[in-house]
């Protein structure tokens, strides 16, 4: 990572003489190397890297608080969303934590201030030192470790590095470090899960499950059991909605490359289930070089044209504007902290920045890369933004998590509304890998293993829902247990958020699991929030259909919904309904959900949990009743 357009931290005030470095403190630590990684050698002591601290933003403690002033439906300042500068200079970094680290740089590392710099933001100092440099700054000792598949190389530090005492209240992390090149999926069952082991390939791993092609295209609402379509949705949701705003309202899907559609497939859908709508396409957002190619390969088209599809055909009208946040290029690839990059340009900077063994580093370099500047606040967020991507905690480390959901929240206090799809794999990650009792990740583990963002208390996650084979569109339906188990449980790095503390104590009260207390964390954020069907969804794939399922399908679903009452606000005058948690859990929307009590999210040789009245770790408060919901959210400010 290059230092350029950063301010250079004079000299004066800064004591060059070395002193006798003080007592220091594990700041973070792995427990165990992630599947399919293993140390090969030492790192070489003249190697370069490029150290980026991140600072503790100021005020993040009351992040909740801002949001609750927003967003809870009986605050008198509902939907009053701060601006982006506010939410800038609010949690700007403190001088004391500034001067603090780079104190520490120059006196206990021994580095020159001419070779540190400081964000314009004020949020990270970085420096290029040597792994000598940065174990002795450190206490830990750097390693070169190796992929199993493909002999991908990582630099990384041994188990956890130190820091003194009186610096670490001021950090929050500091890369390169423990956090590890991680198996990042699309949330949709695959036949064949790969095992890349990178959070910037994040588009190449997992993916929906696809079935074959399907000659019968049903577009009677008896068959609902067997393909679900956009008639189907409607009447599930009683979704009957022609935008009336269009021009104020915005919504974005978020592809991560190499995932990408076939623009003629659009025309292929619309053709059968929504004529008007044939020529339509979503508005291209490019973060880091995204861009459309064409691709012959089905699994590299499924995850886009669903997502894509759906929303465009569920909001139908050609006057409402989709936009594609297709982020990454096609030889680095991206993650969550590229899109958040693009998203807000304080983040670009913010508690250090970028780690290069987790996240997509522009200009891209390589052969066919991006040579473009990084995305950095390049594009005003929609007031919805839906992702079908997703981690389990155990791939990272509570810093990088809690770092990426505070950014969330940030966005959140100015307006922006988070979906993603909770996960396909029950209470534990894919091919039967759960946690042990010492939190690694193992197959026949016996303690569940919670996703990731689903757990952030500042997005909405959505689990999946189906109809019940041989059932009319019009019963209840269940939580979905074909295919796939719908994710779901609770966090072990975010502790249960007050917003929904009534509704999962009730849970656990009125239906205790009845597992050993170390199987789940009970007291942590529960998840999912809402659902949504999951289940075979009828998709144009070059020319033909098939049918894909998967959390990648509720997520979306749930988003082009909700974007229907964000118009209908905006067309009354006012403000988009951001984040949603907070009136989705009040008495208020009591109601308003169809409440699912079938099903159950099995995994890690266990049941899982059961659906259930009320809210459950497996369809969270229900699927959406769109003209309840609507008639709620338009009686709040």
């Amino acid at each position: 990572m290059l230092l350029t357009g950063f301010l250079t931290l004079g000299l004066a005030s800064l004591g060059l003489a070395a002193r006798t470095p003080v007592k220091r403190v594990v700041h973070e630590k792995r427990g165990a190397l992630p599947p399919r990684w293993a140390p090969v050698r030492r790192a070489e002591p003249d190697r370069v890297l490029p150290l980026s601290v991140g600072l503790v933003q100021s005020n993040l403690e009351n992040l909740e608080a801002y949001l609750l002033d927003v967003s809870h439906p009986d605050s008198p300042n509902y939907g009053q969303h701060w601006t982006p500068a506010k939410v800038a200079d609010a949690f700007r970094p403190s001088a004391e934590a500034v001067d603090a680290v780079r104190a520490w740089l120059v006196e206990d590392g021994q580095i020159g201030a001419e070779r540190i710099a400081l964000s314009r933001s004020g949020s990270w100092i970085t420096a290029n030192v040597t792994v000598a440099e940065a174990e002795e700054l450190l206490g830990t000792e750097y390693y070169v470790y190796q992929h199993a598949e493909g002999g991908r190389e990582h630099v990384g530090c041994h188990n956890g590095y130190h820091v003194p005492q009186h610096v670490s209240k001021h950090v929050d992390l500091i890369t390169p470090t423990v956090h590890f090149d991680t198996n990042v999926d699309r949330h949709g069952s695959s036949e064949a899960v790969q095992t890349l082991g990178s959070a910037k390939n994040v588009g190449k791993l997992g993916g929906p499950k696809l079935g074959g092609v399907i000659h019968n295209i049903f577009t009677e609402l008896q068959h609902c059991d067997e393909a679900i379509t956009l008639a189907c949705l409607r009447v599930l949701y009683d979704f009957v909605y022609t935008p009336v705003a269009p021009q104020k309202n915005t919504i974005g899907v978020v592809e991560y490359t190499p995932q990408t559609h076939n623009p003629a497939d659009f025309d292929v859908f619309f053709a059968n289930y929504s004529k008007n709508q044939v020529g339509e396409r979503p508005k291209l957002v490019s973060f880091d070089g995204g861009s459309i190619v064409s691709a012959s390969d089905i699994d590299s088209i499924a995850e886009s044209s669903l997502d894509l599809q759906y929303v465009l055909g569920l909001i139908g009208s050609k006057r409402q504007e989709v936009q594609l946040y297709q982020v990454g290029d096609a030889v680095e690839g991206a993650s969550f902290n590229n899109l958040l990059d693009g998203l807000d340009a304080s983040y670009c900077t913010f508690e250090g920045g970028d780690d290069p063994s987790q996240d997509g580093i522009y200009p891209d370099n390589e052969p066919g890369g991006f040579a473009g500047s990084e995305s950095c606040g390049t594009a005003k967020p929609a007031f919805i933004i839906s992702t079908s991507y997703g981690y389990q905690e155990a791939d990272l480390t509570p810093a990088y998590m809690q770092r990426q959901c505070a950014e969330y929240g940030k966005l959140s206090l100015t307006g922006v509304t988070f979906v993603y799809s909770s996960g396909d794999a029950g209470v534990g990650g894919r091919n039967d890998v759960c946690l042990d009792e010492d939190g690694n990740q193992v197959t026949g583990g016996k303690i569940f293993s919670p996703t990731f963002p689903g757990g952030c208390p500042y997005v909405t996650s959505v689990g999946a829902t189906q109809v019940v084979p041989g059932h009319k569109v019009t019963d209840p339906e269940s939580a979905v247990f074909q295919r796939f188990p719908s994710g779901g449980g609770f966090s072990n790095v975010f502790p249960r958020a007050d917003f929904q503390k009534a509704a999962v104590d009730g849970y656990l009260q009125n239906f205790p699991p009845g597992y050993a207390p170390n199987i789940f964390n009970a007291s942590g954020r529960g998840f999912p929030d809402v659902s949504a069907n999951g289940l075979n969804y009828s998709v144009a794939l070059n020319g033909d259909f098939r049918l894909i399922s998967g959390t990648s399908a509720s997520a979306p679903t749930f988003a082009a919904i909700l974007s229907a009452v964000n118009d209908a606000r905006l067309a009354l005058g006012k403000k988009p309904v951001g984040w949603i948690n907070p009136a989705i859990y009040s008495s208020r929307f009591n109601g308003a959900f169809n409440d699912i009590t079938n099903g159950s999210n099995p995994n890690c040789g266990a049941a899982g949990f059961l659906a259930k009245p009320g809210w459950d770790p497996v369809t969270g408060l229900g699927t959406p009743n769109f003209p309840k919901l609507l008639a709620r959210w338009l009686l709040l400010p």
